[in-house]
């Protein structure tokens, strides 16, 4: 078991100022099936957590990869490998995007299912350059580094958002950005000095994919041995999610198209796809794509690539392997994790976003050592307009969080507690009535429904009982798919369940079963389920709630779905 021991402090009256905590640490592979000095054998997903829209590069012998995170704050997270499969957070480009009423999360407004999309990550001439354009602002971005891991980021501001889109360094020193949707893939030239782009430069569409459906979109451009590849990913009507491949002599020439993957992931049928390729040190090749894995999110999936005919054919016989050989001994990846919040100063660890900007006066590490201090300085009417909620990622196949809370210093109207975060949310918690009396609670969002608006939620109670005391143990349990013995995931199974405890090991379930679903389930957030620690406010009144530093404040536990997988070490070789 591992343990986060985290504090909210009491916020001020609300109904919805929310920071969550949730990790997941019944992660897919953790270990290898067989590993040897120099040989690992792991199983795919290599990342059983919500990395979207990867794009991975290698400098040296590192490998960096940057994903999609859209409304979170920090935002574009830079992760750093030297296997492909072992992954660490590094760094973020950016702590905030843009510092307007969408962003923040006021007035009304709101970043769901927008802010950063699909960024293009590479390295030129000692320099690393981003990528990616924001729904949320109509803007496009270009942020250059030359230290990736610990260096300060320079951004340039593009009008306009360019979907999907790719960065080439051409050999002739031109620089060019490929993009598109629906099928339709167009370039445009970038001045020398990435700063914009160049007058009368290439400007037009490279070509149209012709399909019906989702026609191609998710560029990746890559210039190999003389040829350009254009990646996409595309789900045509009456087929599953593929990657295609086009590829061209002259840049702005004739290209020609080829399907390089059609396939699931074992018996889970959903298609891999959505991704560029990356060589080895000693010429190896991989794709790393991504498969929608229900409301665990859009989980990474890497492949290894043969060259037929020069075409970069990627899978096993056509088909995205379960397991494979990496070289090197498999440290596995873990994107969510336990936190005791003893900090010196208010820097959290990189496994932490808030949902939106935060209002950096309403929240400490340092107020109280050994706690997160959250003080909820506006009002809301739910728990998707909260300011200051704070959450890591869930994992696969299934995760649970835990929480202490102390709720002395709530008043009435306060809500707190633990959240499986998405459009669909579910809670556990604690408010206080108006007479004073303070329950602990299980609510949904009520306003919930397939053709809803974010703007229709609204906390709906499920159950509640008296709280005895001020102190509360809250977890929240997610169960996303089963494995087989031949690492088969189940579809998707995706629910969650609520429990509290008055002593960190007898635990009590609180209401129903909450049915989560997809990303895709008209669901306006786009993100996969999250675990928030939250502090809400529905009165005027100035209060705190806090989550102590004792014994397991906030904890993150294994689940037997994970304990049984057979990913022990079998084999030397």
């Amino acid at each position: 078991m591992k343990h986060f021991k985290v504090r909210l402090p009491r916020a001020a009256a609300g109904l919805t100022a929310a920071a969550l905590l949730f990790a997941a640490v019944s992660y897919f592979p953790v270990q290898p099936i067989a590993q040897a000095a120099s040989v690992s054998t792991v199983a795919n997903p290599i990342i059983w957590s919500d990395v979207p829209d990867d794009d991975v590069i290698r400098v040296g012998d590192t490998y960096y990869m940057i994903s999609t995170t859209m409304f979170f704050s920090p935002g574009a997270p830079i992760m750093k490998s030297k296997d492909l499969v072992s992954w660490e957070i590094c760094s973020y480009v950016y702590d905030t995007l843009a510092d307007g009423d969408i962003q923040n999360l006021t007035n009304g407004k709101h970043d769901y299912a927008h802010g950063q999309w699909a960024a293009s990550l590479r390295y030129h001439n000692g320099i690393y350059y981003v990528f990616f354009g924001s729904y949320g602002t109509g803007k496009s971005y270009i942020y250059k580094t030359s230290d990736i891991e610990h260096g300060t980021w320079t951004r340039t501001e593009l009008n306009g958002m360019y979907h999907d889109a790719s960065m080439l360094f051409d050999d002739d020193g031109r620089k060019y950005l490929v993009y598109g949707a629906g099928g339709e893939i167009k370039i445009k030239e970038f001045n020398a000095e990435m700063t914009g782009f160049r007058p009368g430069g290439a400007d037009k569409t490279l070509f149209k994919t012709g399909l019906s459906g989702l026609s191609g979109e998710g560029s990746h451009v890559q210039k190999i041995n003389g040829y350009y590849y254009i990646f996409l990913i595309a789900w045509p009507s009456g087929s599953g999610r593929i990657e295609l491949c086009y590829r061209s002599k002259n840049l702005l020439g004739n290209y020609e198209g080829k399907t390089v993957l059609n396939s699931g992931l074992g018996t889970y049928g959903s298609g891999v796809a959505q991704g560029g390729i990356v060589d080895t040190p000693d010429g190896k090749w991989y794709g790393m794509l991504f498969q929608d894995h229900g409301s665990v999110g859009r989980i990474p999936v890497l492949v290894p690539v043969t060259w037929e005919n020069g075409w970069p054919m990627m899978g096993v016989n056509g088909k995205a392997p379960v397991t494979m050989e990496i070289d090197g001994d498999y440290a596995g990846t873990f994107l969510a994790g336990d936190d005791d919040f003893s900090y010196s100063s208010n820097q959290l660890n990189l496994l932490w976003q808030w949902n939106h900007n935060p209002d950096n006066t309403a929240w400490s590490l340092t107020d109280r050592p050994g706690w997160l201090r959250l003080t909820n300085k506006t009002l809301a009417t739910n728990l998707l307009n909260a300011r200051n909620t704070l959450t890591q990622r869930t994992e696969g196949p299934s995760c649970s969080s835990v929480i202490k809370l102390d709720a002395s210093g709530m008043k009435p109207g306060d809500y707190a507690g633990l959240s499986a975060f998405q459009f669909k949310y579910g809670n556990i918690g604690v408010y206080v009535t108006d007479s004073g009396e303070k329950k602990i609670y299980m609510a949904e969002n009520g306003g919930y429904s397939s053709r809803a608006a974010v703007t229709d939620s609204y906390n709906k109670i499920i159950a509640e009982t008296p709280l005895a005391g001020n102190e509360i143990y809250l977890k929240a349990e997610f169960l996303f798919n089963t494995v087989d013995g031949n690492l088969n995931a189940s579809y998707n199974l995706d629910k969650a369940d609520f429990y509290y405890s008055y002593d960190g090991n007898s635990w009590n379930k609180l209401g129903n079963t909450l049915s989560i679903s997809s990303i895709f389930g008209g669901m306006p957030p786009f993100s996969s389920f999250s675990v928030f620690l939250f502090f809400c406010i529905k009165s005027t009144r100035a209060s705190t709630s806090e989550i102590p530093d004792k014994f397991s404040s906030v904890s993150f536990e294994g689940s037997p779905e994970r304990q049984s997988l057979p990913r022990k070490p079998e084999a030397s070789r």
